[in-house]
Order: structure tokens, then C-alpha cells, then sequence
């Protein structure tokens, strides 16, 4: 029970493989008062993607990608996205974090109209694995035709001494980070006959992936998922690892585990959080992760781990 055939990466403008590393950490420059200052620019436009072999979706789309830009800060910067609307309706850029009310991205602050723009600007906080998504409305459709994103927020080790070693370990660009393998996964759907129910499910838009093309991990490093749930007709989406258990930290804004030791989780929708876990123990092979309603499974939100010794 599987799709049969591939898509077309190169008309689509993204690689499934590739999203799941892929962060946009904007451009760096120094406020005057001596803080970092990120800088992400960010377009609407409208786009046919293919989201299984032979079936299109008209989707709206942030930087021509079905989810968006996986934007990566840390803890206490300045954060400036510079949002331009190239779309054929009105957009905005929602970011679930702390702000300004005139930086909210809902009718009447910061909703931008075709061929306009608007410079969102806020500070960084708080740590955790968050998203961000249109606010215009319809908000159901706007979030459906593909405009969303993950938005994670790296905590500073300096305002965390007492668990400086675990923040160390989120903050992408350290030796600690490096020791693990991070992936970005955004659970999403698709109604492709407009009834209000989907009929295509997955993680980063094409179904079954990463069954077709099992995602690499290797034995001796531990494993970190920042999970997005943006499922919109279906209330509960879930993750299940086979052979396996993780520790959870829901919203992922803290540094020690909500849910220690689950092989399954349920996020509602726009919730999410970070899983950690290791294949030490285990033999190299193919080990399955999928949600636990079944029907999501069959139409097309299953993948593979592919555990080995090596990467080649």
C-alpha cells in the first residue's frame, strides 16, 4: 500500500532528503547596542506542487515550498523577516513565540495585501521548537494550501548555567550539536478535492518519502526531531517509532525531558515539540516510524530509519 513512481523534485523547487537538514538562518549583523541582529527574507507566492506521483495541488507557498523555510535563531537575538507578497491574495507571517501586538500577523497588524510588504521585528524567545503560519483569513485554507513553517529558537547556554551542557547541545554550530543528528519533520496534509477532508498525508509535503528513501542515520549518534503537527480537517495527528523509545519535551521549551521514555506521541493541531533518541543498542536495518491512525499510514505518512554503521 504504497504510491508508486516518484515526483519531480526539480519542478517541486525542494527535496524531501534535503528539507530535513535544510535551515535558513538568515543574514547576521550587530545592533548599536552590540546584540546580534537576523535578518530572513521571506516571499508568498503561488505554486503547483506535486505531493504524490501524478497528483498536483495548487498550494500558496512561502519562498516557493511546501512547508517553508525552517528558520533557526537563537535565545535573546533580534529577529527581522522582511515578508513580501508576490501571491494572488492577502498573506501574513504568524510566529508563535512572544511579541508585539503590531507584529502578530492577524487582520489589521501585519497582514500584507499582493504586492505589498511588511518587516516583522521582535526579539528571539522563547527557546523551543515553534512554527509559523499565515493568519489571513480563511485561516483554515491558508494554513491548508501549504503556508507554514518551523521557527526553532536555540537556547543561550549563558542564561541556562544549570543545564548549560543540554542547551549547549540545541545550539547549532557548537561541538556539542555537532555530535548530533538533527532533522526537521512537519507533519502535513492535503485535500485535494477541496470536500474538507484530506486524502494525502505526510511529512514535508510527498507522500511516503521516506519509505521510498529511508533516511540515513547512524548508530553511534543520537538522534534529535523537531516535530510539527499542521494537519488541518483532522484534529489529532501522532508520532510512533517502531523498536525503539524516546524522550519528549513538548514545545520543546525546556531542557529536561515532559514525557520520559514513549514510543508515541499526539499533537493537536499547530502543537510540537523535540524527540531525542539512539540506535546504540540496536542492529543496523530499516526501523519504521509512522503516525498510529492507520489511514494516515496507508496514505502516505510512513518513513523508515535507515540505522547504519557508516554513512556512504
Amino acid at each position: 500500500m504504497i504510491t508508486v513512481g516518484g515526483v519531480d523534485e526539480a519542478r517541486n523547487g525542494f527535496d524531501p532528503t534535503k528539507l530535513l537538514t535544510d535551515w535558513d538562518r538568515g543574514t547576521v549583523s550587530q545592533l548599536p547596542d552590540g546584540r546580534t541582529l537576523r535578518t530572513f527574507e521571506i516571499t508568498a507566492e503561488d505554486k503547483e506542487i506535486e505531493i504524490a506521483p501524478g497528483i498536483m495541488f495548487l498550494a500558496w507557498t512561502y519562498n516557493g515550498r511546501v512547508p517553508g523555510p525552517s528558520l533557526r535563531a537563537t535565545e535573546g537575538e533580534r529577529l527581522r523577516i522582511v515578508f513580501k507578497n508576490y501571491g494572488s491574495h492577502p498573506h501574513s507571517m504568524h510566529f508563535h513565540g512572544i511579541h508585539a501586538a503590531r507584529m502578530d500577523g492577524v487582520p489589521g497588524a501585519g497582514l500584507v495585501a499582493p504586492g505589498e510588504e511588511f518587516v516583522y521585528e521582535f526579539d528571539a524567545r522563547p527557546f523551543g521548537c515553534h512554527l509559523y503560519h499565515c493568519h489571513a483569513l480563511p485561516l483554515k485554507r491558508h494554513i491548508h494550501k501549504g503556508m507554514y513553517g518551523a521557527f526553532v529558537i536555540d537556547p543561550d547556554p549563558t542564561r541556562h548555567p544549570e543545564y548549560e551542557a543540554v542547551a549547549r547541545s540545541r545550539l547549532l554550530g557548537t561541538a556539542e550539536n555537532a555530535e548530533w543528528q538533527e532533522l526537521v519533520m512537519v507533519m502535513n496534509a492535503f485535500d485535494t478535492n477541496f470536500d474538507g477532508k484530506n486524502e494525502v498525508y505526510a511529512v514535508n509535503t510527498v507522500a511516503h518519502a521516506y519509505a521510498k528513501k529511508p533516511i540515513k542515520i547512524l548508530r553511534d549518534k543520537p538522534v534529535r526531531v523537531y516535530l510539527i503537527n499542521v494537519i488541518e480537517f483532522d484534529p489529532i495527528n501522532s508520532f510512533h517509532l517502531h523498536a525503539n523509545f524516546f524522550e519528549y519535551f513538548n514545545q520543546g521549551t525546556t531542557l529536561t525531558p515532559t514525557l520520559k521514555t514513549v514510543d508515541l506521541i499526539t499533537q493537536c493541531q499547530a502543537e510540537r515539540g523535540i524527540l531525542e533518541f539512539h540506535f546504540t543498542e540496536h542492529e543496523p536495518g530499516l526501523y519504521m516510524f509512522h503516525p498510529h491512525q492507520s489511514e494516515f499510514t496507508e496514505l502516505g505518512w510512513v518513513g523508515m530509519f535507515d540505522v547504519v554503521e557508516t554513512v556512504s
